[in-house]
């Protein structure tokens, strides 16, 4: 499905989505009207699934960072769980896995204060048993480029 134009195109647009499309059709050597629809077609097929800007989380007082397993009594009320994480704000991101745990969640507090609250709502959704929490301290790596 991709050929090799098409992740040269990936590739810088990972580099920096903000590309100019003049600027990245010179870059790998096509017309704009043929980059566009080769973007088209990305979009399209979802290889490309979005453009964003990343903020940085600590202007706006999001000093705090944690990571928060979530342990359930049974897969029962596991729509309610996921409804639950996509009206909180404060949940990030939402991993559904195997091992210790139904999910992880990637959330952010303005203080520890607010974490605890977070907490006590997670705790509170049905079939949640318990929470196991670690508070991220630095961030060493992240990323959302993928090694193409």
């Amino acid at each position: 499905m991709l050929d090799d134009l098409d992740i040269k195109v990936l590739r810088k647009l990972q580099q920096n989505g903000r590309t100019k499309r003049n600027e990245l059709a010179e870059e790998v050597n096509l017309s704009i009207p043929s980059l566009s629809e080769r973007l088209r077609k990305l979009e399209e097929n979802k290889v490309i699934e979005g453009y964003y800007a990343k903020l940085n989380r600590h202007v706006f007082g999001y000093d705090i960072m944690a990571f928060i397993v979530v342990i359930t009594d049974s897969s029962k009320n596991y729509e309610k769980l996921t409804e639950h994480v996509k009206k909180t704000p404060e949940i990030m991101e939402c991993y559904s896995v195997l091992g210790e745990g139904s999910h992880i969640l990637k959330a952010v507090a303005k203080n520890t204060e607010e974490l605890e609250k977070l907490l006590g709502k997670i705790q509170s959704w049905p079939g949640v048993t318990r929470t196991v929490t670690s508070f991220v301290l630095s961030t060493i790596k992240e990323t959302t480029s993928l090694n193409i």
